[in-house]
């Protein structure tokens, strides 16, 4: 079952795509991949945190130094206030360099009497509403390559080169909080993150300790003519590889247990993720562990639970409970976004921060309540000041929409947003998380590693 592709008009310029992609060098490489498994074991473990977080669906002409930057610096900073506060390592993955197709509910968009085919993401077509635009053109597949290249050359280049100093990082994360109409709840993690990092100086810790990060690459691994054309098999262990990008996963509507998704991941060695919605059945889960992770092996699975604010603490337990019994040894991430999605008045798609909170911390709940490990975030967010979702602590108002909504797809919290969603979520991991992994380590050490 082939779903969400799309309906190529030309099969002999895919086969010269594809042949062109399959001949082109590898995006990422085995070993990082390897590293990100042992890295996404810990989170399985109860020993770290995943956060992973970028564009619904990246665009062509957004794929600038400043745009890679801004999303770049969100998660840094996000990351140290996660690790300060949780005693744990923060495995970091941006949605980038790869998510640029996105499933459709409809294979067509109707505009009066006009029918043509929906838009897919510019891996595919062109978000005009015109017949040419919307002509389904795989060259689109190398321009998408490219764009990836372009994205990690600048991710490389920052985290290597100084960016994601840990100091700077955390200014950054002391004029947020000046700024912010939250202010004085936020300052006790703050000047704490600045103390453990004033000591770990002091200690002697390797400056250069603090100057590099590591920086994981994600995306849905839609496009299966992309996927299949960029596998590798590494001559290292003779394993293939799916060289597009670090972790791939599959979505609520791809992720059919006999579908080609499913398959073409169950055949690959990189890490994998599922995204499972409210109505997933347990034993359907199984059917994963069974298909993508007979040996339970930690950090090769990860089930990222898309349920709702109100469904969150209905639906979770269940599935962790099923799962843990089978020996599943996964990473539990949460997606708060796509179960919170509304239309406002406007006609715009929204979500709430406070839905958004709310989900998040019905995740970490549950899991606390059933002594399993609420392994961390998986959100859509961008470095810029949009106005896609409403709330936080500096609130967008739902007649601030249209000022500067602008995603190709889903609404994103902004950078000020995301910012929030971080101070909150470590409000609660703030409490040792005992009972998971024995004592956290200590957390100067988590914010060096």
């Amino acid at each position: 079952m082939n779903a969400q592709q799309p309906d190529w008009p030309d099969p002999d310029l895919l086969r010269a795509v594809t042949g062109r992609l399959g001949a082109a060098p590898p995006l990422v490489f085995a070993e990082e991949c390897d590293r990100l498994r042992d890295r996404l074991a810990a989170v399985a473990r109860g020993e770290g945190l995943l956060l992973q977080g970028g564009d619904c669906a990246e665009t062509f002409s957004e794929v600038t130094a400043d745009a890679v930057r801004g999303k770049l610096r969100t998660l840094l900073q996000m990351a140290v206030v996660l690790s300060h506060a949780s005693g744990l390592p923060v495995v970091k993955v941006g949605w980038m360099a790869g998510q640029f197709a996105k499933p459709r509910s409809s294979p067509v968009e109707r505009r009066g009497a006009l029918t043509l085919p929906s838009y897919r993401g510019d891996a595919v077509n062109g978000r005009e509403f015109t017949a040419r635009a919307r002509r389904p053109d795989p060259r689109r597949m190398e321009r998408m390559y490219e764009a990836s290249v372009a994205t990690l050359n600048l991710v490389r280049a920052h985290v290597r080169g100084g960016f994601a100093d840990l100091r700077q990082v955390q200014e950054w994360n002391e004029e947020f909080v000046a700024g912010s109409p939250l202010a004085e709840r936020y300052a006790r993690t703050a000047g704490e993150v600045s103390r453990a990092l004033a000591f770990l100086r002091a200690s002697g810790v390797d400056r250069s300790r603090l100057r590099m990060a590591e920086f994981f690459v994600s995306h849905e691994g839609l496009l299966l003519d992309y996927e299949r054309a960029l596998t590798r098999v590494d001559e290292r262990t003779g394993r293939a590889y799916a060289t597009s990008g670090h972790l791939l996963w599959v979505g609520e509507r791809t992720r059919q247990p006999d579908g080609a998704h499913i398959d073409f991941l169950s055949r690959v060695h990189n890490p994998v993720a599922v995204k499972l919605g409210p109505g997933t059945e347990p034993d359907t889960v199984l059917r994963y562990v069974d298909r993508l992770d007979p040996a339970r092996t930690p950090g090769r699975l990860t089930f990222v639970v898309r349920a709702g604010a109100e469904r969150v603490r209905d639906v979770l337990p269940v599935l962790v409970e099923k799962a843990r019994a089978e020996g599943a040894r996964v990473g539990w991430v949460c997606d708060p976004m796509h179960g919170n999605t509304v239309t406002a008045p406007s006609g715009h798609k929204t979500r709430d921060f406070s839905a958004i909170w709310a989900e998040v911390r019905g995740f970490v709940e549950v899991h606390r309540a059933l002594g399993s490990h609420p392994g961390g975030i998986h959100v859509e967010l961008t470095g810029e000041d949009v106005t896609e979702c409403t709330g936080g602590g500096t609130p967008v108002r739902a007649a601030d929409l249209p000022l500067r909504y602008t995603t190709a797809c889903d609404p994103r919290l902004n950078h000020a947003q995301s910012l929030d969603l971080a101070f909150h979520l470590a409000e609660v991991y703030t409490a040792p998380l005992r009972g998971f992994a024995g004592e956290p380590p200590c957390p100067a050490a988590a914010a060096a590693d």
